[in-house]
């Protein structure tokens, strides 16, 4: 039976980020940056934070794998602070640690913050044998890539669904463009040009059928958010956020080593789902989710994820896209920000950035990509390959 914290936490005050290339920052730069915007915006003092959350995976260079690196750079002498590393979905696990901790009453004000600076490390490009799983990927996964084994994800559903190569690659199409023109939108993104659906089609191939425009980049940034009891929320703002549901499922490998995953979706993903929707006492999702930032780190998750959600039926999300149901516009909108795709994706920062957005949309606080009345947000990490990963799916709501 999934308790949860439904309506227990509210987050008080966010800050992120322009996300990009950050030659002339540090990742201590990009913490002061958006501590300062979330302090600031929840009208609290430093001193009022009891503990915190910090979440990196790659940037711990000079301070080990700890959390050190947050107590110096914000100079929190002797807070409890908490290193949380847990590859895609680290952002989103840093709150939903500092969420429980005041859902349990152990405090009263609790700070999550997420942080890489890839562009110092050198990541990026096709991996060697870096190991994500306890042993070589060679040995585990010989010859493969993200972009290799996201692509036989959607080799897999074209065939399954009988959908025509061209028809299904213009479909990732409109999922990129929809991610761009979004982007186009907001001063925080890293990608803000807007090629046209022939250009997105045309672009070199990474992956078939992934091409350039399928694949998200590598970004520097950091996103926070600051939280506390929610009865208690209305005393720092009149507008505060209020957690409905914190999930977070590990596929146990099952996926790989027997025959019953086709290959066409992301089974972890729908049991984050199914457990986050019973949280927060959603029934109908496809009808009470207002908007979705979703881990698009190649067009077809995303297309995938509309399905293992129980937004799109199986086998249905190409319909739905056509039909521009998860565009700006559409009954609900997907990427508001340009997600992963364009507003970039620095590991340990990424779930926290997608509920910066979702908090900006309930508040009715993001400029030119506002959307009309959104009640329900949900947020989407996923970490590693499609038959083996850990996905995080985070709700939350404008009212109590």
């Amino acid at each position: 039976m999934i308790r949860g914290i439904r309506n227990e936490v509210a987050i008080i005050g966010m800050g992120c980020t322009k996300f990009g290339e950050h030659w002339s920052k540090n990742a201590e730069d990009l913490i002061l940056e958006a501590f300062t915007e979330a302090i600031q915006d929840a009208a609290i003092e430093k001193k009022d934070i009891d503990a915190a959350w910090y979440g990196t995976c790659y940037e711990e260079i000079g301070t080990g794998k700890s959390a050190i690196r947050l107590g110096t750079t914000l100079k929190f002498p002797f807070m409890p602070i908490t290193r949380v590393e847990n590859l895609c979905v680290t952002g989103s696990d840093a709150l939903r640690g500092a969420c429980y901790a005041v859902a349990s009453g152990a405090v009263d004000i609790a700070l999550a913050i997420g942080c890489e600076k890839l562009k110092d490390t050198g990541y990026g490009g096709l991996p060697g044998g870096e190991s994500l799983y306890g042993t070589d990927n060679r040995i585990l996964f010989p010859n493969a890539s993200a972009p290799g084994a996201y692509s036989q994800v959607a080799i897999a559903y074209f065939s399954k669904y009988g959908i025509p190569p061209e028809k299904g690659k213009k479909a990732l199409a409109h999922i990129s463009f929809k991610s761009h023109k979004n982007g186009s939108l907001n001063p925080k993104a890293h990608l803000r040009m807007v090629p046209t659906i022939d250009q997105i089609m045309k672009a070199p191939i990474v992956a078939w059928p992934l091409g350039l425009f399928d694949c998200c980049g590598v970004s520097d940034g950091a996103a926070c958010a600051i939280v506390c009891r929610a009865n208690k929320a209305k005393d720092f703002r009149k507008d505060p956020v209020y957690i409905k549901a914190l999930q977070v499922a590990v596929s146990s490998g099952e996926e790989l080593y027997y025959q019953k995953w086709d290959g066409t979706y992301v089974e972890t993903t729908f049991h984050a789902g199914v457990r986050a929707y019973q949280e927060a006492g959603i029934k109908k999702p496809r009808e009470e989710v207002s908007m979705m930032e979703l881990h698009d780190c190649f067009s077809i998750t995303e297309l995938v994820t509309y399905e293992d959600l129980q937004i799109s039926s199986r086998g249905r999300a190409i319909e739905d896209i056509e039909a521009g149901f998860f565009d700006l516009d559409g009954k609900i909108p997907c990427q508001t920000d340009g997600g992963l795709k364009c507003f970039g994706h620095p590991i340990g920062a990424s779930g926290l950035r997608m509920m910066y957005e979702v908090y900006k949309q309930l508040q009715g606080k993001a400029g030119e990509r506002q959307i009309k009345n959104p009640r329900i947000g949900l947020t989407h990490n996923l970490g590693g390959f499609p038959a083996m990963c850990v996905v995080a799916v985070n709700i939350a709501g404008n009212e109590p």
